[in-house]
């Protein structure tokens, strides 16, 4: 793995394997840099793979981001595999910049329709235990802190907790390999929420003319219904995979890693 800094001097982009890098994949949160890494890792050992960590603070700035290190380091246009907020960023960027992505696969990607986001939050409390339900009331008021550390260390245990609601049989639940930051999430998801709510994440999708593929488990508690509907009604080259035994983050399942690559490989081979 190698590292490569923006011009700000922050690490912006990851890089594995050997040149030519036809695959990207991108992270979650906004704001959970290096979540990736699992899933860059083992493709590697058949393709060399961008990993992008989005450090801009802004939706448009992620995008624009996003376009110059695909511009500078890709070979090509890329397979673009994005995972949950990543896939909605993948989404945006392929309707924006049709030359740079020859196909899109969408992992646990949040619903288009704010009416199937409703719940979520809901369900993944249910799934916590009453201690950890009152450890997240307990923080929340923590992600306002005046300290940009304290801040993060919230943040990231929120991605804890919620990432084992997330999970149907996880391996394990650790984000060692995460940087967490409440910064870049408060200043990217508000636009990114706006997006669906008005109905423009689901306009742009429209637009994609590359093949997309949408990855997801069957108990995620981002509801299947709002990708697999709203993407079949306005996609011509679009198929939806239902993992079995797995929740939002496949490459974490115990039950369903091997089938979880297995796909992926077929779609980028």
């Amino acid at each position: 793995m190698d590292s490569i800094e923006s011009e700000a001097g922050m690490e912006n982009l990851r890089t594995y394997g050997d040149a030519p890098f036809d695959i990207a994949v991108l992270h979650g949160g906004p704001g959970a840099a290096g979540e990736m890494a699992p899933v860059a890792r083992e493709l590697s050992k058949d393709w060399g793979v961008l990993e992008p960590l989005q450090t801009a603070e802004t939706l448009e700035g992620q995008v624009a981001e996003l376009q110059a290190v695909l511009k500078e380091h890709a070979h090509g246009p890329v397979s673009l595999v994005g995972f949950s907020w990543g896939a909605w960023l993948g989404v945006i960027l392929a309707s924006r910049f049709p030359g740079l992505v020859k196909k899109l696969i969408l992992v646990g990607c949040g619903p288009f329709y704010e009416a199937d986001a409703q719940g979520i939050h809901e369900r993944r409390m249910g799934r916590l235990t009453p201690e950890e339900r009152a450890e997240v009331n307990r923080l929340m008021p923590s992600l306002n802190d005046p300290s940009e550390v304290v801040r993060d260390e919230v943040f990231g245990r929120f991605g804890a907790l919620f990432s084992k609601a997330d999970a149907f049989d996880p391996l394990d639940n650790t984000m060692d390999e995460v940087m967490c930051s409440a910064r870049i999430f408060k200043g990217v998801w508000p636009g990114a929420d706006a997006l669906r709510r008005r109905g423009d994440l689901l306009a742009m999708a429209s637009t994609i003319s590359c093949p997309v593929v949408a990855i997801h488990g069957d108990t995620d508690p981002h509801p299947a219904k709002g990708v697999q509907g709203p993407l079949s009604e306005c996609l011509d080259d679009f198929r939806f995979i239902l993992l079995p035994r797995c929740g939002h983050k496949p490459w974490g399942e115990r039950q369903a890693r091997g089938r979880f690559f297995e796909v992926l490989r077929g779609e980028l081979g």
